[in-house]
């Protein structure tokens, strides 16, 4: 039997600069899966800091693209192309604006939403039907924040005591839901990840 190839992507800009940023939650999830699985982004290419690895019965890479996050799809794409991953077997994990802080939603296909990363990914994959792992960081004017907060200042502003401590809480069930996307299938990973308000 042939072993499946799967890629997992978190989007954020890089450098220091950036690092704690409610926009970069993606490279702060996928450095969490390395940790889990005791492996580290080390190796570059493609203008992306990236690892391969097999775990959970199939090879994985992980990717942090470093193009800054408008051109995300660009190195994204060359994974993609080089090695033959599908489409359904590419995994984006990123921040959104539209759900409230904490809140995970696994989902497949649609628009860019108004985020430039998946706009970028949906330009150079010249495909929708990947599946994004959404990770809210809520909006100004919602949940306690100021509607005077410019969105590219909140968003490229670092996570506040409370947001870090709700990201602690969810890893453990971020771990579970990749897990079983790559080992189970998409629908399994839903249930684990969608319930998650």
């Amino acid at each position: 039997m042939t072993e499946e190839t799967f890629l997992i992507a978190g989007l954020g800009n890089p450098g220091t600069k950036y690092e704690n940023t409610r926009h970069n939650v993606g490279f702060r999830i996928v450095d969490a899966i390395a940790r889990r699985q005791k492996i580290s982004l080390d190796l570059g290419k493609w203008d992306a800091e990236y690892c391969r690895a097999h775990f959970w019965g199939a090879r994985v890479f992980l990717v942090k693209p470093q193009t800054f996050m408008n051109l995300s799809g660009k190195s994204v794409s060359r994974f993609a192309d080089f090695y033959r991953i599908r489409p359904d077997h590419i995994l984006i994990i990123h921040d959104d604006i539209d759900m409230h802080s904490g809140r995970l939603k696994l989902v497949s296909g649609g628009g860019p939403g108004g985020h430039n990363g998946i706009r970028s990914l949906i330009q150079f994959l010249g495909a929708r039907d990947f599946f994004r792992l959404k990770y809210g960081i809520g909006r100004p004017g919602q949940d306690g924040v100021h509607a005077k907060i410019p969105v590219e200042r909140f968003v490229l502003a670092s996570f506040s005591d409370e947001e870090q401590s709700l990201l602690d809480e969810r890893i453990s069930v971020l771990m579970e839901g990749v897990e079983y996307f790559i080992a189970e299938g998409s629908q399994k990973a839903m249930n684990v990840l969608n319930v998650i308000k």
